[in-house]
This record gives C-alpha cells, structure tokens and sequence, in this order.
C-alpha cells in the first residue's frame, strides 16, 4: 500500500512537471509569435513609409521650384521696371547700369552664414572654387556690359529680336553641355516662346520705340555686342549647371548663395574698375543732380534695382541648381511679356492686342515645359514606389 501511495506520487510529480513544460513551451511559442507579429508590422510600417517618402520630397521639391520662380519672376519683372525708371528720369550711364546688376551682393552675406554646406559632401579644392568664381564673375560683367551697348546702339525691336535668340542658343548649349533631352512639349515651348518675344520686339516699332539716327558703325557694334551677350549669357547658364553637377557636388542651398555671392563680388569690382577706368564717374554727380524725381529717388532707384537683380539671380539658380539651366531660362523669358503689363500701370504704356498675344503665347510656352517636368517627376516617383514595395516583399 505504501508502495502504491508513492508510485501514484510519482506519477503525479511526474504528470505536474509534463504539464508545466507543455505550459512553459507553449508560452514560449506564444511570445514568439507575438514577437514575429511584432516585427512583421513594423516591416509594414516602414514599407509604407518608405513608400511615402518619394511622394514627400516630391512635394518638398516642387516647393522649392515655386518659390525660386517666384523669386525670378518678381525679381526680373520689378528690376526691369526700375531700370526703365533710371533712364526716363535722366539716368545715362551705361557702367552704372551694368554696376547695379551685381552691386546688392551684401544682402546674400547673411544667408551664406546661416545656411551651411551638407556634411557629407566632398567640397572641391580653395583654389579651385576661387578660379570657378572668378571665371564666373568676369563672364557675367562681359554679358551685362554688352547688353548695355546694346540698348545703347540698336532700336528696341531690333534689340528685343536678338535677346530672344537666347533660349535657341541656350538649347544648343544645354544639348552638348549639360546632355539635355528635347521632348515634343520642350520643342513646343521653345518654339512658342520665341514666337512670343519676336511679337513683342515687332510691335516696339508701333510704340515709337526705334530710332533711324544710329550711325551704321555703332549699330553694328551694337548688333554684335547683343548677339554675343544672349550667346554668352545661354553659354553662362549651362556651365552653372554643369558646376553644380560636376564640380561643387553640395546639394545644399549654400551652394546657390556662394554661386551667386562670390561672381557677383568679383563683378562689382570689374564694374568699378571699368567706372572709374571710362571716366563716366565724373558724370554721375551731375547725372545725380539732373534727376527728375531727385537725389534721394536716385539712390533708392539704384539701390532697389540692384536688391531686385540679386532676389532674380538667385531664383535663376535656384532653377539652374534644382531643375536645369534651360528651364531656368524658359521661365526668365516668361517674365519679359509681363513686363508691358505692369508698364501700363506704373508707365501708363498703351497695351494693344499684340501686347495681350504675346503674354498667352507667353504663358501657354511655360505651362508646356512645366507640364513635361511634371511627367517626368511623376514617372521617378513611380519606379521608387516600385522599388520600394519590391524590397518590401522581399524582407517580408
């Protein structure tokens, strides 16, 4: 009987510690299940925000793109009003028109400090930014000062016609530097803009604006000096670009400021430089003193124009930096037919039906290129969802 007793003991010590290990197992397993669970759903988590991630710098970049259109439409339109202001109200001086175009660098000094360059980017060599700066900087004073000849020395139509030939030079600067694909839609809004401007450079002989005085000489100074600016300004845009992409390397807005502060500084002393070297400073005082509106609205007219070129240039690199130099181009040439609208306001300029053409023409070139960047946005944002969602698939 004592045997019995402990025999049944056993095999209920026996039937306890089976019943606990099936227990302990089987919440192991549960705890198991729960962790793969677990890490099953933060894979989803993080597939679908890998997912989203495109969508959102998508959106982030096309921020970016407004807001430097904005900058070069405003800019544009505002300094080229200003600057129409200088001349009817007695300025004449060709350096001091060529010097406001790069003199409002300081404003920029603040945003070189407050934005730094991305840590992982491999910064080029001190005196290699220095000699792309420099070369930048010559490059752009050569452009304004044959721009200013030529308003000098051409009637506006003709003036007008020539600085439209930009955006064909620049397409063939932009194919051979910069590899630039040419869609049907980027064909038609080169077409279309061009169009638009040659409408305008057309009815400036309606308005009054030519003049039959110039003597064959300077006008053809004038015409070569007009021609070789759009060149050398397309030839300007492209190689911009081709620095961002080649040579600084630094996706950071700092690289727009540095690429606009340090060639506009080197301008601003080439313009000095030429100011005192042409003797046109010993004008200015009086050119000062002969202006309608007064010494006051003198400086202020100079001194907005140049913050106004300043705001402009760095939407046109901003373009350049996100997009591409034609499309910077595309949109700078937008802003030509707005400027009559805002002369009948400020100018009291007649605006007529070629006025009105243009500015459609105008407007639908821009619509065109914006659309065919959008496509080609839409379709990168595609193939990383795909890719997301495949290597989702594959660490589930």
């Amino acid at each position: 009987m004592h045997f019995c007793f402990w025999f049944s003991m056993e095999s209920a010590q026996e039937l306890a510690q089976q019943n606990r290990g099936k227990d302990d197992h089987d919440s192991r397993s549960g705890e198991d299940n729960s962790i793969a669970n677990h890490n099953n759903s933060n894979n989803k988590r993080n597939n679908i925000c890998n997912f989203h991630m495109p969508k959102l710098k998508h959106y982030s970049k096309w921020f970016r793109i407004t807001s430097y259109i904005i900058f070069l439409l405003v800019g544009q339109t505002t300094a080229t009003l200003l600057g129409r202001l200088y001349f009817d109200k007695g300025g004449n001086s060709k350096w001091m028109a060529t010097f406001v175009q790069s003199a409002g660098f300081p404003i920029l000094i603040p945003l070189k400090f407050f934005f730094s360059s991305s840590a992982a980017s491999i910064r080029p060599s001190l005196a290699r930014l220095a000699s792309l700066y420099l070369a930048f900087g010559l490059l752009l004073t050569g452009d304004n000062l044959m721009y200013s000849y030529g308003l000098l020395y051409l009637p506006v139509s003709t003036y007008s016609l020539l600085c439209a030939s930009q955006l064909a030079f620049n397409a063939v600067t932009s194919f051979f530097i910069n590899k630039q694909k040419f869609t049907a839609l980027v064909l038609n809004s080169l077409v279309i803009l061009t169009i638009a401007m040659c409408l305008l450079a057309i009815n400036a002989s309606n308005d009054g604006n030519t003049s039959n005085d110039i003597a064959r000489g300077k006008y053809v100074i004038g015409f070569l000096c007009t021609l070789g600016a759009s060149a050398t300004y397309s030839l300007y845009l492209s190689l911009t670009q081709y620095s961002f992409e080649k040579v600084i390397k630094d996706e950071s807005f700092n690289t727009i400021v540095c690429m606009q502060l340090y060639p506009s500084f080197v301008a601003t002393c080439a313009c000095v430089i030429g100011l005192f070297g042409s003797g046109e400073w010993k004008t200015l005082n009086e050119e000062m003193k002969g202006y309608k509106m007064g010494r006051v609205s003198y400086v202020m007219t100079l001194a907005f124009t140049a913050i106004s070129w300043q705001v402009s240039s760095v939407g046109l690199l901003g373009l350049i930096f996100e997009v591409s130099s034609l499309f910077s181009n595309v949109i700078s040439t937008v802003s030509l037919p707005v400027v009559p609208v805002f002369a009948v306001v400020f100018f009291h300029d007649k605006m007529n039906g070629v006025k009105v053409i243009s500015l459609v023409l105008a407007i639908w070139g821009f619509v065109s290129y914006i659309y065919q960047h959008y496509l080609d946005n839409t379709k990168v944002i595609k193939e990383k969802g795909k890719d997301s969602i495949v290597a989702g698939s594959e660490m589930c």
